[in-house]
Formats: C-alpha cells, structure tokens, sequence
C-alpha cells in the first residue's frame, strides 16, 4: 500500500516513523510519504490561506496550492483512482470496520487541513481524481487533520498483512467482531490483593475461551450498549444466547434487545 499526507505540519507526522508503522515502512510493507503543502504555493511567502467569503472568522485555505498537490500525489501511481480521506467533523465516523476497508485499497491520501477547512470547490474538483471520502474521528473538533491522520494510518496500517507479528491478536481485540476485548492478565497471579480469575490459570483452554466470550459481552454491555444494539445475533452460539440471557438480553429478529429494566450481572 502507498499512502500520501499532505500537511502545511509535515514534521507532525514524524511518530510514523516509530513502532510497527515506522517497521513496516523500513521492511518495505507500507510506502508513507508525507507532502509539504506549501512546497505547492507560488507567492513567495507561501501563502496556503485566505479571508472567507460571505465574511466571519477564521481563515480558509486556498484551492490551487491543494489542487496542485493533490495532482502531484495522484500522479505517482498512474491508472489507479486513489481514495482521498478528508478529516472533518461533517464526515463518516472512522470504526474499524472502515479501517479494514481502507487497508484493501492500493493508495490513500490524507488531506489534513487546517483553519477553517480547505475551500469546499477543492473537494468538489478532486471528485473528477479521486474517490473521496470525508471521514470523522468522532463528534469534537481538532486544531487540524494531522491528529486524525496519525489515529487512521495506525489503525489502518495494523491490519496490512505482516505488520503485527502474530496475525492472530487482530481477531480478538476490540471491535473486530463487534464487541470489545475481554479483560487481559499478566504476571504474578496475585498483584496488592487482587488475584487473577482463577478460570485462567486452570489449563482448560475450552473453558478459558467461553469465559474471555462471556467477558467480551459482559464489558460491552456495561460500557457500549450501542455496540450490543447493532451485534449481528445469527453468529450467537447457545452458550452465548445463555451468557446474553444472563445480562439482560434477549435475541428479536435477529439482533439483541435489552429487557426493560434488566440488570447486568457482574
């Protein structure tokens, strides 16, 4: 995979050069080039913003030196259609369902703007180019993409075939089947008065398994009952539907519904 940032901030991308994303890059898994928006500036004080039209606060930055960027950016893998990521609040909210999605493209481009946005006309141009996708990291406003941008290319960049070592760790944490990852113990098994479940340290690894299935439903009961609302209830096991039952939910039409007035049980 090729992903391209443009940022009038390049060094604010320098934590990819860290940890398995800056391994990944040294092993030749994942091409990261980082674009200095104002190398695509004119004038000679490189000027990327302007006063908005219609009036009000802030700044607004300009289309060409986007435009000529971006041109720059497609051009390196010619006959393909990039998929350019716009940060934005008004953009689809970045799950990991959508981070599994991107990791299937052959390029991406991170546009991260800055002030009060990019000129919406560089948007509508980049249509003609690119696959456009305005994508938010949740429902806050930040100084400027590049937060967002470093979040995404992990997420992403994690899921790119021999970057994890153990391929098996994406399966069971959280949010890759819906739910979130149970509970993780190390040793000693006794830490100031707080002992490890015993089910773990018995050896019964079926057992060992229905406990950590038991716990993925419990934490996500207890801390995102959204995520139960939506969770796909034709994968449920009998044990599951049991588990489920014990916390208060029942399965309707396929999908979980909580009892009114059900109590989880801890």
């Amino acid at each position: 995979m090729r992903i391209d940032v443009v940022s009038i901030f390049p060094e604010y991308l320098a934590p990819l050069e860290l940890s398995l994303i800056g391994k990944a890059r040294q092993d030749g898994l994942l091409e990261l080039n980082v674009h200095d928006l104002r190398t695509f500036t004119t004038d000679k004080h490189r000027t990327v913003d302007d006063t908005p039209y219609g009036g009000g606060a802030g700044m607004v930055m300009k289309a060409e030196p986007w435009a000529q960027a971006l041109e720059s950016v497609a051009a390196a893998r010619e006959g393909s259609r990039p998929v350019l990521i716009v940060p934005s609040p008004a953009g689809e909210k970045f799950n990991q369902a959508l981070a599994y999605e991107l990791a299937e493209e052959e390029q991406l481009v991170f546009a991260c703007g800055r002030y009060e946005g990019i000129d919406e006309r560089v948007i509508d141009w980049a249509q003609e180019h690119f696959t456009v996708r305005p994508v938010s990291l949740g429902d806050y406003v930040l100084n400027g993409g590049e937060v967002a941008v470093l979040a995404m290319v992990e997420a992403i960049g994690r899921l790119l075939p021999g970057v994890v070592g153990n391929p098996e760790s994406l399966v069971e944490e959280s949010h890759s089947d819906g739910l979130l990852e149970y509970p993780v113990y190390t040793k000693p098994s006794a830490w100031r008065e707080h002992d490890v479940p015993p089910i773990l340290l018995s050896g019964n690894h079926g057992k060992i398994a229905q406990w950590r299935r038991h716990e993925q439903f419990r934490r996500t009961a207890e801390r995102r009952p959204d995520l139960m609302e939506g969770f796909d209830a034709g994968v449920l096991s009998r044990a599951d539907r049991q588990a489920l039952a014990d916390l208060g939910y029942d399965v309707v039409d396929g999908r979980l519904k909580a009892r009114p007035g059900g109590d989880i049980e801890n």
